[in-house]
């Protein structure tokens, strides 16, 4: 700064810098207060101002002017937006395989090849010999251009262990028993069936991810919970004692049923029957009697009464 006081031109060029630096602006009023003016050289000063501009905290416009030699006139070198200190930064640029990260890539899109990828070696090429051809394709299944090598392995079991289906999670450390032991894991083939398998539960919040052997869930098909007495209360009775119901009692009827009577008299008529017919002799008259006559007072044994009206009136 002591050296562009020197030049007395170029450091009180002041609005000359600003009207290129509204130029260049998308709107004049992104161009804030003058900072300042530094020397870059001889007959060559840097003046800078504040930038408004949305999204560039920090930010300074920068217009450096200059000048000929025994000159007067100051004219514009150039005119930038520069960053300050404390300026907001884009961080440094890297290539997209070290800027991908999981989850990155989704439907539709592709990674391109890589030729060098670490995590990759050639597959089995076919020696001759058929039996350890029929080892390498058909158990270890590595008829493939390239397979798994073994940084890639490593990096795939440690990132899966440390990972939330290893054994440090917290639904591992909860679980009652380990994946070892659980009917629904299918273990992986190779090395890294010694290690991992698949959870095949549709119950287990696992399924389908690879889960190590010393994991654990709570839908393990070997583990049971002890029965307990139900969550919710038990509902006590309720009883209004101002809720009175109205019943009609009926007196008991004194009437026979018509069913009841029917048997009487057929048991009645049943006894009749059954009678002999010489038990009453046959020389006794059976008189009507009508309702209301007096019976007499003594009645003469069945023997002494005569059946001939005239007889007993010629005895009177």
């Amino acid at each position: 700064m002591a050296a562009a006081t020197k030049d007395a031109v170029l450091s009180t060029a002041v609005e000359l810098a600003r009207e290129f630096a509204v130029e260049l602006a998308e709107h004049p009023s992104d161009v804030g207060e003058h900072l300042g003016a530094v020397a870059d050289g001889e007959r060559l000063v840097s003046h800078r101002f504040a930038c408004a501009a949305t999204g560039y905290q920090g930010w300074q416009w920068t217009v450096t002017v200059a000048r000929v030699p025994r000159g007067r006139v100051a004219t514009v070198c150039e005119a930038v937006l520069l960053p300050g200190d404390g300026a907001i930064l884009a961080p440094e640029w890297l290539p997209w395989s070290e800027r991908l990260r999981p989850g990155d890539i989704g439907p539709g899109d592709v990674v391109p090849f890589r030729a060098d990828d670490p995590r990759l070696e050639p597959g089995w090429t076919p020696t001759g010999d058929d039996e350890l051809d029929s080892v390498a394709i058909d158990e270890l299944a590595l008829a493939r251009v390239r397979v798994l090598s073994r940084d890639g392995r490593d990096a795939a079991a440690t990132r899966w262990h440390a990972g939330s289906q290893g054994p440090t999670s917290a639904g591992a450390l909860a679980a009652a028993d380990a994946c070892l032991s659980c009917g629904f894991l299918v273990p992986l083939q190779g090395a890294l069936g010694t290690v991992f398998g698949v959870c095949t539960n549709e119950w287990s919040p696992d399924d389908g991810r690879v889960v190590s052997l010393d994991h654990g869930c709570g839908a393990h098909s070997e583990t049971d919970t002890e029965p307990h007495a139900s969550d919710w209360p038990e509902p006590s009775a309720a009883i209004d004692d101002l809720d009175v119901e109205l019943v009609a009692l009926r007196a008991p009827s004194t009437t026979v049923p018509a069913e009841e009577a029917a048997r009487e008299d057929a048991a009645v008529d049943e006894a009749a029957d059954e009678a002999p017919a010489d038990d009453a002799p046959d020389d006794v008259a059976l008189v009507d009697v009508a309702p209301g006559d007096d019976a007499p007072d003594d009645e003469a044994p069945l023997a002494d009464v005569s059946v001939d009206d005239e007889s007993a009136g010629t005895s009177q």
